[in-house]
């Protein structure tokens, strides 16, 4: 075997050990002592972070940042690595710390200079942007701490009835027009709630609360079922202009049955419980959609619009 590749499988055997001997290196490789010192010799002067274990049984062990062994890819992989590395960029936040910014900033400086110039010739020109959302990056790496350990979260969330402690398993993060959302189970609600990161104002693991197997089992995908709940259908009446700007929301898309001229209407329906939430939604399109039903909804729409004429009046 070349010495290149023997310090590459060195390397990714190191990485899979806590702690490990240069015996043990030595009996895995079929190669004395003295050859497997001198590689750990070079790959600590290459970067690799090994220190020694003093005491009885001595030894080596990784820190706690472990070295991943080198990728080949090709030139399209890496361009397309670095534009979604780079897409992070928009969010004023991240649950990775600065290890993103650390991580392109490695990436790019080992690129071949023709891939470089491929790239900064495209910088400014393509963009994954996303909405500018004030949060503490602080909160999202401990919501993403308790996901990886599956965690209870002790927090303070500002709702719209006041802050309030909760206990909460988050189940997963996604972003979604720049916001951080967190689905999770709350422990005083006892049922699966969705909070928004920018809305915690501190939170931090609670080893003393013991987690449920179930909610660690569950994903992204595991949407709530609220079949159960009772249910309310949602009437509207659509513009060919409030055609275009629903037929994007998967909220809406699926129901909205298209006349001739372009315009549309939609029965939807929803969990009582929801129906204000479906409501705000519509109020952002103005009067290019009209509620037709049911009361409770155009109530509601009608409440709205006297607090706004009541606030200009």
């Amino acid at each position: 075997m070349q010495k290149s590749q023997r310090l590459i499988q060195l390397i990714m055997m190191i990485n899979a050990k806590k702690s490990f001997t240069v015996r043990e290196l030595a009996d895995e490789f079929g190669l004395s002592t003295r050859t497997i010192t001198r590689d750990l010799q070079e790959l600590s002067e290459l970067g690799i972070p090994i220190y020694s274990i003093q005491g009885r049984g001595g030894g080596y062990k990784l820190l706690q940042d472990r070295m991943l062994p080198p990728i080949s890819l090709s030139e399209s992989e890496a361009i397309a690595m670095f534009f979604a590395c780079q897409s992070l960029d928009y969010f004023s936040s991240l649950p990775f710390g600065e290890g993103a910014e650390s991580a392109l900033q490695k990436f790019y400086h080992y690129l071949p200079a023709d891939i470089k110039e491929q790239i900064d010739r495209l910088d400014g020109r393509i963009m994954l942007w996303s909405p500018y959302r004030s949060m503490a990056p602080g909160i999202l790496q401990t919501l993403m701490q308790a996901i990886m350990t599956g965690e209870v979260v002790t927090m303070e969330y500002n709702s719209s009835s006041g802050i309030a402690k909760r206990d909460i398993q988050p189940i997963g993060l996604y972003t979604s027009s720049g916001y951080w959302y967190c689905p999770a189970y709350c422990f005083e609600r006892e049922d699966i709630r969705q909070f928004r990161a920018d809305r915690i104002l501190s939170a931090a693991l609670n080893p003393s609360v013991p987690p449920l197997d179930e909610i660690r089992k569950m994903t992204l995908m595991n949407k709530p079922e609220k079949g159960h709940l009772d249910q309310t259908v949602l009437h509207i009446e659509i513009t060919r202009k409030g055609v275009w700007l629903l037929e994007s929301n998967p909220r809406f898309a699926p129901s909205i049955q298209r006349n001739e001229d372009g315009s549309g209407a939609a029965a939807i329906q929803i969990a009582t419980e929801d129906l204000r939430f479906y409501v705000d939604l519509i109020w952002n399109l103005g009067s290019e959609v009209k509620i037709k039903g049911p009361v409770e909804a155009i109530t509601y729409i009608q409440e709205k619009v006297e607090a706004m004429r009541s606030l200009y009046s």
